[in-house]
């Protein structure tokens, strides 16, 4: 496919967070965009709209009559099946899934990867924010609603850098079993962790690690991997990579060491010591040990670009961060409220440590709204352990992803009944209309107030600040 040659591109399912990012960094390469997706909020409706980037409600094949140049479609709404993207194939339009579009934009550049079943987000964000305060020009496309700071998630710049994540994902779950970052050859890989996040994608964590080994394979001569030496799954991999590993982690024997990390004055602070020599004192904003470990790689990584650790410290201070991660949404009667997108075991202890540590004497009150049957189903015991640091845990229903069906007998009330084993103050409270009834009699003065998930909770948050 001859890129020059393109003029409009039109995507089917647009609002997705990773779709998003896409359309506008081929929107400021100067094509033409458009495309279509559900009437459902989504946290990137703001974002499209803020870039003037228009698309219609429902599939429909008339949608695409003007005949675009390409078509790129997202895995949900039916994937290759999608009767949008079956019009397109019968009139003779290319299409890309959103992986392989990804791939093929990246193509040219220096691509710079995060992989890793958590982190990969907020580090990729990192990434790229810190090569922007570093007067490079990156090109990047972040799963997120945006960048704090940035004001959007994709971008395409003039520098010779891409950088992007790596989703283990596979690429269309109608038909192409493809884990999704094959799709990209890395310059420098970063890899945060390795977990069985999608059991309708893997059929354990050994499969997942299988996918991580070939996406090593995919690094070009010359290129880096940085990989976590504290993740047990990472670590067992490292003696089947052949390209040049640089590792990271609290361990003494990772190539860069994390030390000292501590929380002082709303800051996850830290040391990073590189072969027993201590390169500097880092603080971020970000909240939580882990946060500190991805800003370690993101180190590494601006490191073996060849840039100071006196400006990688100068940058990394001013990362706030990407929506839906820890958000601040607002404070009222002296509560306050914030948003996550965790929705793994791993995802949710590791943000409700981070609470604590920041918060240690507030009362953490959790609005979990479970994603995917098939998580659920798979992890139950995974997540009956991970509400520990919360002092109330309130679960709704499971939200029904479009690529799956319920699992009979999985279900909100099962998950409550699991980690009200480990936490007492768990209660199941399915819908929205009845959250809101429980937050406005149950909660007071101090509290710090959490809606969690990969659903459709954040749309619930201004009717909850309206209620506190």
């Amino acid at each position: 496919m001859d890129l020059t040659k393109i003029k409009s591109i039109y995507f089917v399912g647009i609002k997705g967070v990773a779709m998003t990012a896409l359309a506008i960094l081929v929107k400021e390469m100067g094509i033409s965009v458009t495309g279509s997706d559900i009437a459902e909020e989504f946290p990137t409706d703001a974002t499209l709209k803020r870039f003037n980037i228009k698309y219609f409600i429902g599939f429909d094949p008339i949608h695409i009559k003007y005949k675009p140049d390409l078509v790129i479609y997202t895995g949900a709404h039916q994937g290759r099946k999608n009767i949008e993207v079956q019009t397109s194939i019968k009139i003779g339009i290319p299409i890309l899934s959103h992986g392989e579009a990804l791939g093929f934009f990246m193509k040219e550049k220096f691509q710079i990867c995060v992989a890793g079943s958590h982190g990969k987000t907020t580090t990729s964000a990192m990434i790229a924010f810190s090569l922007i305060q570093l007067n490079e020009d990156p090109s990047f496309a972040i799963g997120c609603g945006e960048i704090l700071g940035l004001h959007t998630s994709g971008h395409f710049g003039k520098s010779k850098y891409f950088v992007a994540e790596a989703d283990e994902y596979i690429t269309d779950p109608t038909g192409d079993r493809t884990p999704r970052f094959l799709w990209q050859t890395p310059q420098i890989l970063v890899i945060t962790n390795i977990d069985f996040d999608h059991p309708d994608a893997y059929k354990d964590i050994t499969q997942v690690q299988e996918a991580f080994i070939h996406l090593t394979k995919k690094v070009t001569q010359g290129g880096h991997i940085i990989i976590n030496l504290d993740d047990h799954a990472s670590q067992e991999i490292i003696n089947q990579i052949s390209v040049p590993v640089v590792t990271y982690g609290m361990s003494k024997q990772a190539n860069y060491q994390t030390k000292n990390i501590h929380f002082e004055n709303n800051l996850t602070k830290f040391e990073v010591w590189q072969n027993n020599q201590k390169l500097s004192d880092f603080n971020i904003k970000a909240v939580g040990a882990h946060n500190a470990m991805n800003a370690t790689s993101v180190i590494v990584a601006l490191k073996l670009l060849g840039f100071s650790v006196e400006n990688i410290k100068k940058v990394l201070a001013l990362f706030s961060g990407t929506k839906r991660r820890f958000e601040y949404i607002g404070q009222k009667n002296d509560k306050l409220l914030y948003d996550d997108y965790a929705h793994h075991p791993t995802e949710i202890k590791a943000t409700l440590k981070g609470i604590r540590e920041f918060f240690p004497n507030k009362r953490i009150v959790v609005i979990f709204q479970p994603h995917t049957y098939s998580r659920t189903a798979k992890l139950l015991e995974e997540f009956g352990r991970s509400f520990n640091f919360a002092d109330t845990v309130i679960i709704t229903d499971i939200y029904v992803s479009a690529r799956e069906k319920p699992i009979l007998g999985i279900s909100g009330k099962l998950l409550t009944d699991i980690v009200k084993k480990q936490n007492k103050q768990t209660v199941f409270i399915p819908n929205e209309e009845l959250v809101l009834k429980y937050l406005s009699q149950e909660t007071r003065a101090n509290d710090l107030i959490l809606t969690m998930g990969a659903g459709d909770i954040y749309s619930w948050i201004p009717k909850i600040l309206n209620i506190l």
